[in-house]
């Protein structure tokens, strides 16, 4: 692979696989990524290792996993150290001009190291995540034609698909039946959302202004208002890739399309969030373009650990002997046909405390404290048979069950170990994001 290659970064928020066309999806929400995936390599079975936001990104910039790196919740106490690998840093290093436009650093303290250029044009907004691609590309798009000449790394972090999905007007009923009513009386598929510890809030202060002040009570309508934020999402990343078309840089560019995480819609009891480690959250988009790279696909398991040492290799680098991950190069060239992994373990601690274990036929997952939907604590799901998760095979397949937990287990042992753990780090940090809710709800 080649030295001096321009990389650009996209991550897009909240972005599910199975809601892009390059993924099987049946409503035309991402054209333009669809068109860059039939000239890339795209992998199929790309896993979020830890959820949400800050462990998903600590996990994709330093190829270490949430165990390691520390940083296992959402809104948690522990910073980036300076002693953990860091993909801008190390390229910075390597003579690349680097550039994030983003708005994780001023939440957490270590995301911006290693970026000369800086940019948070969500800091203009009363509420950073209703930064639009619009504002995005406003500084990103510039800052390319400024940077053309040099080697360089830019991050671009779009928001749009996360909560509230409030894409422009023209683009609200894109997927939405005109002739349904949203707020038919008849329809109860939201009766359950109160549940949501963010459910009244958003009923209140997003879903009903769509409205005008009516109560919408059809869940589908809200997951066309989702599927409408990618298309409007998908258009921003249009504009990048003509950018670099056009001064000449995506043939000497790696081009990296991918997400922190996914979106439950309004399964599982889990309404319009990013927790539970279901499919609907982990299962995320991997598209990489790269000018020696032929275009096919990786039905193999990679997991974002993987994506910082793979742009390492990819740049001609060598990756720190610290990044866990695993380079993916051999499988994107296709010169590889053996999966570098059998299994990817995955976390949660933000709003639920669970362990999750994702092989190509199973998904187990195991709770460390009970969750306020009272979900088992033990959930095992054949892929194959039931891709969407609706039925816990657990009690039926006892033995398939106790694998799972015995690998995780051994897992977290093997990786608490090399830390001089001496407790489950799920347990030691507490929930964030749930531990407050579950407060509130005390005092009520």
């Amino acid at each position: 692979m080649r030295a001096s290659l321009n990389v650009v970064l996209v991550v897009v928020d909240t972005l599910r696989a199975d809601h892009l066309g390059c993924y099987g999806y049946h409503r035309n929400t991402s054209p333009n990524l669809d068109a860059l995936a039939r000239e890339s390599v795209v992998c199929e079975q790309h896993i979020a290792s830890a959820i949400p936001t800050h462990p998903a990104f600590a996990t994709l910039g330093s190829g270490q996993y949430s165990v390691t790196h520390g940083i296992v919740a959402h809104g948690g106490r522990v910073p980036l150290r300076n002693t953990v690998p860091w993909l801008p840093a190390l390229l910075q290093k390597a003579g690349y001009t680097t550039c994030a436009i983003d708005n994780l650093a001023p939440w957490h303290q270590g995301f911006g190291r290693g970026y000369e250029y800086y940019i948070d044009p969500a800091s203009r907004r009363p509420l950073s995540i209703n930064c639009d691609n619009r504002d995005i590309n406003n500084r990103a798009l510039p800052w390319l034609e400024q940077n053309a000449e040099e080697p360089f790394f830019l991050f671009i972090h779009y928001w749009d698909p996360h909560t509230p999905y409030m894409p422009p007007r023209a683009y609200r009923r894109l997927f939405y039946d005109r002739g349904k009513d949203p707020c038919d009386p008849a329809n109860t598929s939201l009766e359950k959302l109160a549940r949501h510890p963010l459910g009244k809030v958003w009923s209140e202060t997003w879903l009903n202004k769509l409205v005008r002040g009516k109560t919408v009570t059809d869940a589908e309508y809200v997951e066309a208002l989702y599927d409408s934020e990618i298309r409007y999402c998908d258009e921003g990343i249009a504009r990048v890739i003509e950018t670099l078309d056009r001064l000449g840089l995506l043939e000497r560019t790696l081009l990296a399309v991918t997400s922190d995480h996914g979106e439950m819609m309004f399964r599982h009891g889990i309404f319009f969030d990013h927790h539970g480690l279901y499919e609907g959250t982990v299962h995320v988009p991997l598209i990489i373009h790269h000018p020696d790279l032929r275009p096919g696909r990786v039905a193999q398991l990679t997991a974002h650990v993987d994506l910082a040492p793979t742009i390492v290799a990819l740049c001609g680098l060598e990756a720190p002997k610290e990044m866990e991950g695993l380079s993916l190069v051999s499988l994107l060239e296709g010169t590889r046909d053996k999966p570098v992994r059998e299994f990817v373990v995955c976390q949660e601690c933000t709003w639920q405390m669970k362990w999750g274990l994702r092989t190509l036929d199973y998904k187990f997952i195991l709770a460390r404290q009970p969750d306020f939907y009272g979900t088992p604590a033990r959930e095992l799901y054949d892929l194959r048979e039931d891709p969407r998760e609706f039925r816990n095979v657990a009690e039926e397949r006892p033995d398939v069950a106790r694998r799972c937990e015995t690998t995780i287990e051994n897992w977290v042992a093997e990786k608490m170990r090399a830390k001089g753990l001496t407790r489950d780090p799920l347990l030691a940090h507490g929930l964030t994001l749930g531990r407050q809710w579950q407060r509130r709800r005390a005092r009520s």
